[in-house]
């Protein structure tokens, strides 16, 4: 019997969120051309991203997928600029120089989320161990040996 608690969507697309906008303000501070001019364009940026992560992004995998096996994961990395170059083309307040620019601010959201799962995942606590001195189980029907044979 699993007692763990069923998934809650809403945390979890809450705390995705949160992650990516932890990503996208180290993007604007580490990566020069990337500039996000204040809180409420850092929101509308995250809400877009996030909806092109969730319907754009798995189209454009599929299309490219033997760009990515080629490159060994790289082509991902391709994908995540074209989308942030994308957004700060949309998002006015949010200014994405250029490609180059694109593609280092996707490998800060990429390390902030991988830093991001990896602290989520230690956190989680592993099943519970059964008592260590559990009943055998309870075995219905007759004793073994009783009823092997059968009568011709």
């Amino acid at each position: 019997m699993n007692s763990a608690p069923p998934p809650n969507r809403l945390n979890d697309f809450l705390v995705r969120c949160l992650v990516l906008a932890v990503g996208v303000t180290l993007a604007t501070k580490l990566v020069p051309g990337i500039q996000c001019d204040d809180s409420l364009t850092l929101f509308v940026v995250v809400m877009l991203l996030s909806l092109f992560n969730a319907v754009l992004k798995p189209v454009l995998v599929i299309f490219t997928l033997p760009l990515i096996l080629v490159t060994m994961g790289l082509g991902m990395a391709i994908i995540n600029a074209l989308l942030l170059f994308f957004v700060g083309r949309l998002v006015p307040g949010f200014v994405v120089d250029g490609f180059g620019s694109a593609i280092w601010g996707a490998l800060v959201i990429s390390a902030t989320n991988l830093v991001a799962s990896f602290l989520r995942r230690s956190r989680r606590r592993p099943p519970p161990a059964p008592p260590p001195f559990a009943p055998p189980p309870v075995r219905r029907g007759p004793p073994p040996g009783k009823d092997d044979v059968i009568d011709i």
